[in-house]
Parts: structure tokens; C-alpha cells; sequence
């Protein structure tokens, strides 16, 4: 993920995925998909952590891209 074009592009695949099969999406409405954003984004460090990465220090679009995928399983 390299640019706004790179991270619209992934939401617009996030969106696909919705439209063709939000029975695969745990957080398939509005409300709890922001609330899985919001808590992801809370326990980011321990998902870096996890995975054997280095959390951004400031952000970045690939942190954000991963914040989106990650709401539509996180609990």
C-alpha cells in the first residue's frame, strides 16, 4: 500500500467483498464493523506484535488498509 490511490482501490474491494458475500463478514453492518475498526485500531500493537512487525510509529496507508480488513473479522 503506497498511495490514496492503492488504499481507495482496497476499499473498494473491501466493498465487493461486502456486496457479494457479507454472510462471510463478521462485522457486516455499519455499527459493529466501526466499532471492530475502533477496537483494532486499540489493540493494533498486539496484532504488529503477533505477526512479528513493527507498528508504525505515525501511521501509515498500509496501517490503515490493514485497520479496515482486519474490522471485518475482528471481534
Amino acid at each position: 500500500m503506497d498511495s490514496r490511490e492503492d488504499l481507495a482501490a482496497f476499499v473498494r474491494s473491501l466493498r465487493r467483498s461486502h456486496t457479494e458475500d457479507a454472510s462471510s463478514w463478521e462485522n457486516a453492518g455499519l455499527p459493529s464493523f466501526l466499532e471492530a475498526l475502533a477496537a483494532w485500531i486499540d489493540d493494533a500493537d498486539g496484532w504488529y506484535q503477533n505477526t512479528g512487525r513493527e507498528l508504525p510509529p505515525d501511521g501509515d496507508w498500509t496501517f490503515f488498509a490493514r485497520a479496515l480488513q482486519a474490522a471485518t473479522v475482528y471481534e
